[in-house]
């Protein structure tokens, strides 16, 4: 079944907020599942509350992103501009670690490697774009969940710098595909 999901790029004076994962380590724009009897629109708002404290206006679609070799099914998700309307951001939450303002040429490592393009875009203002972005779930490890991933994380079997290497590796041009915008 493929999964649903949200991003969202709040942003201010030419900066993008990324938030730094507890589970993985990585750095990402905020984001996550779409929940049951939710729109796309409520889960980018709840999403960003979540994991930044900030409360957001959505500005806009950015696009579409599909990775179709994402676990069985394929994964998809929305990205959404928007824009701080209150609320503190936090420096730490129940799914992030640290949180903070980038410019294009200062973006934290290591990063999720499909949102490179995906923070180009919304800070290049790119609107109703779609995307193919060819990662595959994760690359040369054969388990079915993310939470068999956290047992084999937990139980030292798979060591954070796999982990890190597995989902930050620089995607290579072939890999991402603009397919409308």
């Amino acid at each position: 079944m493929s999964l649903l999901g949200v991003n969202v790029a709040i942003m201010e004076r030419g900066r993008i907020l990324l938030t730094k994962r507890e589970d993985f380590a990585v750095w990402c724009l905020p984001g996550g599942a779409v929940e049951s009897g939710e729109s796309l629109a409520q889960a980018a708002i709840r999403e960003a509350a979540e994991e930044t404290g900030l409360q957001v206006r959505l500005t806009g679609l950015v696009g579409v992103y599909s990775r179709p070799n994402w676990r069985a099914g394929g994964a998809h998700e929305v990205l959404f501009a928007a824009k701080r309307i209150g609320g503190e951001l936090l420096a730490g939450t129940a799914e992030t670690t640290e949180a903070g303002w980038f410019g294009p040429n200062e973006l934290p490592e290591p990063m999720f490697t499909w949102h490179y393009q995906r923070i180009s875009d919304a800070l290049n203002a790119r609107r109703a774009i779609a995307r193919t972005q060819n990662a595959a779930w994760p690359a040369g490890i054969a388990i079915a969940t993310r939470q068999e991933l956290y047992e084999m994380r937990d139980q030292g079997r798979l060591p954070m710098q796999a982990l890190v290497d597995t989902f930050c590796g620089r995607p290579r041009p072939e890999d991402d595909r603009l397919e409308v915008g």
